[in-house]
C-alpha cells in the first residue's frame, strides 16, 4: 500500500512538471514576435536535470525541435563549463550541429537554481524569421553563406545582458526587432518555467529534482523497452526517392530491432548536396525516434528515458549526416521524410500498423516583399507554413492539409496578410489529390498568392514531392504530386529563389497522401460521400488538380 501511495504521489508531481513546461511553451507563444512561433507553434520547450537529461517536454512544439533540443543541453553544459554556470545566466546558440539543425532555430538554455543550488535547466527553441545571409532557402553552398552563426555563449552572465552580442545580431539580420524580440521571448519563457517550478517544489517540499527525475526516467525507459522487446526481432530495409535540388536524392534505412533496442542505419543514402538541403545527424535522430515511437509507444511520455533505447548511424559523407561547413538551411525538407523512410522498414516487421506515405515536408514559403521602383513602403520578410495531405492509415483515411511529422499549425491567412504586403487569393483543399485506396490519402491544398499593389514578390521555394509523389501502401495508390507555377501556367522550380512578375500570382498545388489498401474494397457509401463532397473529382473531370 505504501509503494502505491508513493507512486501516486510521484505521478501527481510528474503531471505537475508537464504542466510547468506547457506553461513555459505558452509563455513563448504569447510573447514571440514571429508568426511562425505565435501562429504555427514552431517551437519547443522542456526541463532538464543537472546532467542535461530531458525530464519533460511541452506538448506544444515540433518533434524536430524537441528531440534535437534533448541532445543540445549536454553541449551547453560542456561548452559553458560546470564551473562557469551561475544564477542569473542565460545561454544561447543556433549552431546547427549542437542545436536543432539550422541557423534559423535559436535555442536558449537557462540554469534553474533553488536557494542558491543548481537544480536543472530550462531550454526552448524557436524558428526566427531571418538570420541574415542569403535568407531562408536552399541556395547557399556553405553554412557561412546562410546567416549569422552564434556559438554556444552567454546571453546573460549572472544577470548582466550581453549587449555586444545583441548589437551584432541587430546589424546582421533583416528583421532585427522581430529576431531580438524572439530571443528575449525565449529567455522569458524559460524564466516563466523556472518560476512555476520553484512554486511547485516549495509546495511539495522538494529540495531537488533527483528523486522525481529518477522516477520519470526509470518508468519511461522501462515502459519503452518493454514495448520494443515485444516487437519482432530482426532487420528490415526501405528506401525513398526524392526530388533533391538539382538531382534526385536516394534515402536508405536499415532498421534493426534487437532485444529492447532499435537501431537505424542510413548507409546507402546519397552523398551530400552542394546546396542547403543537407541534414545534421541530430535532426535525423530526432525524427527517426519520433516516427518509430508513433507506432510502437505513442502514449509513453517523451524524455531521456524513453529516447535512450533508440540509436542511429550514418556515413559522414551522407546527406543525412552533414558535416560542417555543409549548407543546411532547409534541413527540414529531407528531415521530414525520415519518418516515412523508417516506417516503410517497420511496415515489413509490423504489417497493418503503419500508414501510407504522406506529403512529408512542409511547403514552407519564405517571401521577400519590396516596393516597386518609384513606390514607397517598407520591406518585409515573411514565412508561411503550408501542409499537404498525410498518408491513409490502416483503418482510417489520411488527414487533409495536415503537418506530419512536424506537427505545426497551419498559419491563418489573416495573420499572414497582417504582417506584410501580400494577398492570399485562394487557400483551399485540392480536389482529388489524395491517393485512392480502401482508405483514401489526405488531400493537399491549392494556394494562390500575389504581392500587394505597389510591391514585388520574391520567394524561396523549398518544396518536394513534385517528381516523386507519396506512395500508397498495401495496394493503395499514390497521392498527387505537387506543382509550383504562375497563374498563367508558367512552371517554376521546386527549390530556390525565384521572382513573381508584377501582376502575376504564385500558385502552389501541394501534394496529397498515398492511399491504403485496394481501392475496390472502399465501401460504396464512402465513395459516394467522396464524390458528392468534392474529395475526388466526378467522372469526366480532372482527377488530381493542376
Amino acid at each position: 500500500m505504501q509503494d502505491t501511495f508513493v507512486d501516486i504521489h510521484m505521478q501527481v508531481m510528474w503531471n505537475r512538471l508537464i504542466s510547468v513546461v506547457e506553461e513555459q511553451a505558452q509563455a513563448l507563444i504569447r510573447t514571440a514576435f514571429s508568426t511562425s512561433v505565435r501562429e504555427a507553434g514552431d517551437l519547443s520547450a522542456g526541463i532538464f536535470d543537472v546532467r542535461g537529461r530531458m525530464l519533460a517536454q511541452a506538448v506544444t512544439g515540433t518533434p524536430g525541435h524537441v528531440n534535437a533540443m534533448a541532445e543540445s543541453v549536454g553541449h551547453f553544459i560542456t561548452d559553458i563549463g560546470p564551473d562557469n554556470i551561475h544564477e542569473g545566466d542565460v545561454y544561447i546558440t543556433n549552431d546547427p550541429w549542437k542545436g536543432t539543425g539550422h541557423l534559423h532555430d535559436i535555442t536558449v538554455v537557462t540554469p534553474s537554481f533553488l536557494d542558491g543550488r543548481l537544480i536543472g535547466y530550462f531550454a526552448s527553441t524557436a524558428h526566427v524569421v531571418d538570420v541574415g545571409g542569403r535568407g531562408f532557402g536552399p541556395d547557399a553552398n556553405e553554412v557561412y553563406e546562410e546567416g549569422l552563426f552564434i556559438p554556444i555563449m552567454k546571453l546573460f552572465d549572472a544577470g548582466r545582458q550581453n549587449d555586444t552580442l545583441l548589437h551584432i545580431v541587430r546589424n546582421n539580420v533583416r528583421e532585427d526587432d522581430k529576431v531580438v524580440g524572439d530571443i528575449f521571448a525565449l529567455a522569458a519563457c524559460n524564466d516563466a518555467g523556472h518560476s512555476r517550478l520553484v512554486d511547485m517544489m516549495r509546495e511539495f517540499g522538494m529540495a531537488d529534482l533527483e528523486h522525481l527525475g529518477g522516477f520519470i526516467l526509470g518508468h519511461s525507459g522501462r515502459a519503452t523497452r518493454e514495448r520494443l522487446a515485444a516487437l519482432p526481432q530482426g532487420q528490415w530495409t526501405n528506401s525513398l526517392r526524392l526530388d533533391g535540388y538539382d538531382e534526385p536524392v536516394e534515402l536508405h534505412a536499415t532498421l534493426t530491432i534487437k532485444g529492447d533496442t532499435v537501431h537505424v542505419d542510413f548507409s546507402g543514402t546519397s552523398g551530400p548536396s552542394r546546396f542547403g538541403i543537407n541534414v545534421p545527424l541530430v535532426y535525423v535522430m530526432a525524427y527517426a525516434c519520433y516516427g518509430i515511437k508513433c507506432i510502437v509507444a505513442p502514449e509513453i511520455p517523451n524524455n531521456f528515458g524513453s529516447l535512450e533505447p533508440f540509436s542511429v548511424s550514418a556515413p559522414d559523407n551522407c546527406i543525412l549526416n552533414a558535416q560542417r561547413p555543409a549548407p543546411v538551411s532547409v534541413r527540414h525538407v529531407l528531415g521530414h521524410f525520415v519518418p516515412d523512410l523508417v516506417l516503410g522498414a517497420l511496415h515489413k516487421a509490423l504489417p497493418d500498423r503503419v500508414p501510407a506515405e504522406g506529403a512529408g515536408a512542409l511547403w514552407n514559403l519564405h517571401m521577400s516583399l519590396r516596393p516597386l521602383p518609384g513606390q514607397t513602403g517598407r520591406n518585409a520578410e515573411m514565412l508561411m507554413f503550408n501542409s499537404g495531405g498525410t498518408g491513409a492509415r490502416p483503418t482510417l483515411d489520411g488527414m487533409n492539409a495536415t503537418a506530419f511529422p512536424s506537427g505545426v499549425h497551419t498559419m491563418p491567412v489573416e495573420a499572414t496578410e497582417h504582417v506584410g504586403p501580400v494577398i492570399i487569393w485562394r487557400k483551399e483543399l485540392r480536389e482529388g489529390s489524395g491517393g485512392a485506396g480502401q482508405y483514401r490519402g489526405g488531400l493537399g491544398q491549392t494556394i494562390e498568392i500575389e504581392a500587394a499593389e505597389g510591391y514585388k514578390l520574391q520567394f524561396s521555394a523549398m518544396f518536394d514531392r513534385i517528381d516523386n509523389p507519396a506512395l500508397g501502401r498495401a495496394g493503395g495508390q499514390a497521392g498527387a504530386p505537387g506543382s509550383v507555377a504562375l497563374d498563367d501556367g508558367t512552371r517554376l522550380r521546386g527549390k530556390g529563389k525565384q521572382d513573381v512578375p508584377p501582376g502575376r500570382r504564385l500558385v502552389l498545388n501541394l501534394p496529397g497522401g498515398g492511399g491504403y489498401g485496394d481501392p475496390a474494397q472502399r465501401p460504396a457509401e464512402w465513395q459516394e460521400y467522396d464524390t458528392s463532397n468534392g474529395y475526388v473529382a466526378a467522372v469526366g473531370q480532372s482527377g488530381q488538380g493542376a
